[in-house]
């Protein structure tokens, strides 16, 4: 029962950036029957990262051994039509995206695990190889983008080349509640707690700034309609 909230909550956070190159094409939410797809991306199969720190240690750790639950891989899996080939390449080579012919593409990336002063980061980029799995897929496949963080962090010279962005935040053991809604079993709801910048010169930033000038303001979601 506890984790049917925990999914619940999941659910509810996840904000919807970006769905679309144009208002008139959206991709999500995201077919269940398809021929084939991709899952990339270090975050993916990744329970440990799913979670962050303060989960079992103090740090936190990479990894699926330290609890259960469900990672957003398996959530794909499981939620997918039963003749949808599913594909994982943590960190795939060109070749063998273009080769793929593929649907469309899931690429999960974010921060390790952290808490408290071992997080502090004065350009919070995306670690690598985040960003060479971005341009990798999302230039050879449609592609939605799910970032597991426990903040914003400079997205925007990639966010052109994304077809869909998704804040996942911290979805803890609950990867099914982030499958929930990509797939259109739920809709997305969720909206921003706080400015998302497009650098880290503009920091520190805030509703009613004289040169408030954000990627996506406080409060920006969009949503979508559940599709069962």
């Amino acid at each position: 029962e506890h984790r049917e909230v925990a999914r619940e909550a999941v659910r509810k956070s996840l904000v919807l950036l970006k769905n679309g190159k144009s208002s008139y094409a959206p991709l999500l939410p995201l077919p269940k029957k398809a021929g084939k797809i991709l899952v990339a991306g270090s975050h993916a199969d990744n329970l440990g990262n799913q979670c962050g720190g303060w989960t079992i240690t103090w740090q936190g750790e990479p990894g699926n051994n330290n609890t259960a639950g469900t990672t957003i891989l398996s959530a794909i899996k499981s939620t997918v039509d039963p003749g949808t080939q599913v594909v994982y390449a943590e960190n795939p080579d060109r070749s063998a995206v273009d080769a793929g012919e593929y649907d469309y593409a899931v690429v999960v990336f974010g921060e390790p695990p952290y808490a408290e002063t071992a997080g502090d980061n004065l350009n919070l980029t995306i670690p690598e190889p985040g960003p060479a799995v971005i341009q990798t897929v999302c230039e050879s496949v449609k592609c939605v983008v799910v970032l597991i963080s426990g903040r914003p962090l400079v997205v925007e010279p990639y966010i052109g080349v994304m077809d869909a962005f998704v804040a996942a935040w911290l979805p803890g053991s609950e990867g099914q509640g982030v499958a929930d809604v990509l797939f259109g079993d739920y809709g997305f709801t969720g909206k921003l707690p706080r400015t998302w910048f497009r650098s880290v010169d503009q920091l520190p930033m805030n509703v009613g700034d004289e040169h408030y000038d954000p990627l996506f303001p406080f409060g920006f979601g969009l949503t979508t309609e559940a599709t069962k």
